[in-house]
């Protein structure tokens, strides 16, 4: 008798109703499926009270699962600690990706979304494959005008990313620290070669923001982030800055392999510790006003931050840009 593999049903899209943070209420797609590959970060409350963070409800992306940069305050450390490899790249099936993916392009009324392939993993980990998930995705992408991608990364290998008519598809976020912080507690290529790559793909018509995050207060911190800001704008104009500060989930730190970054850690939020009110409020506000000053430059979103914070810096939050954001 001739064995018939069953084909996989095609999955449906589930909407919800949202209110978004300036009160708009909205009806977003809350998953695609069961969820497995495209799904809404929404963990975060809306905020009331100071502790509150700041947290806008984003569509992820979830191609994979890891990231082979291990950073010491890396929050995969705990959100994968019940998978049997961890934090280890564990890529999905790209079928079932484009299977679920198609679906939303085809399907989903409301907003234009930008994906967060980044969530989750470094967005270009599986690049020197024989099939790099960027060309894969951005592939995708090509038969619409709505939607878009954001690949989130440290990494340095952008040579597919270079081949690519990404004709708009793709946002690229490069992840960075001052050099001094990145050698004490990440394990990626070098500051200098991710911003040479970030301009690169800028120089190529790609939108380039970066993420600053976490901004860290060792000594001469005042000095390193004014010379990082140096060293970006050499090279090219982001389209958008997003700042965040250290923050420990109780599962970050119960997992992490180096606490060191811990000691800095020591006022409460809904989302984890965070470094002292009064710290992060000089250092935020150094960053943005030597970003203002210097290159006139106002285009920066706070990650994960509190209410409190945001009031502090005389910044609506209902109005954020961050990275996640279209």
């Amino acid at each position: 008798m001739e064995n018939k593999t069953k084909a996989s049903p095609t999955p449906k899209v589930v909407s919800s109703a949202y209110r978004l943070l300036d009160g708009e209420e909205v009806n977003l797609v809350e998953r695609i499926g069961d969820g497995s590959i495209i799904t809404r970060f929404n963990k975060t409350p809306r905020p009331v009270e100071e502790t509150d963070v700041v947290c806008p409800h984003f569509l992820q992306l979830k191609w994979a699962t890891g990231c082979p940069f291990r950073c010491a305050w890396c929050y995969l450390q705990g959100t994968l600690r019940f998978l049997p490899t961890k934090t280890k790249p564990h890529i999905k099936p790209y079928p079932k990706i484009e299977k679920h993916l198609k679906v939303f392009l085809e399907q989903a009324d409301g907003h234009p979304e930008l994906l967060n392939s980044g969530e989750l993993a470094d967005s270009l980990m599986y690049e020197k494959n024989g099939s790099p998930f960027s060309k894969f995705m951005i592939s995708l992408f090509q038969g619409q005008n709505k939607h878009r991608v954001l690949l989130v990364t440290k990494s340095v290998y952008i040579a597919n990313l270079l081949e690519i008519d990404h004709n708009g598809k793709a946002v690229v976020s490069f992840s960075l620290n001052a050099p001094n912080v990145a050698r004490i507690f990440e394990k990626a290529p070098p500051v200098d070669e991710r911003v040479e790559a970030a301009a690169k793909l800028s120089r190529a018509g790609y939108e380039v923001r970066i993420r600053i995050d976490p901004l860290v207060p060792l000594p001469g911190w005042e000095q390193d982030y004014r010379a990082l800001m140096e060293l970006v704008f050499s090279k090219f104009r982001p389209s958008r800055i997003t700042l965040g500060s250290l923050r420990g989930l109780r599962s970050t730190i119960n997992f992490a392999r180096d606490r060191r970054w811990v000691a800095f850690l020591e006022e409460p939020s809904n989302w984890g510790l965070k470094v002292a009110f009064e710290i992060r409020l000089r250092m935020y506000q150094t960053v943005l006003d030597y970003l203002a000053s210097s290159y006139g430059y106002h285009q920066v979103g706070l990650c994960k931050e509190t209410l409190a914070i945001w009031d502090a810096l005389g910044m609506n939050y209902r109005q954020i840009k961050c990275n996640c954001l279209t």
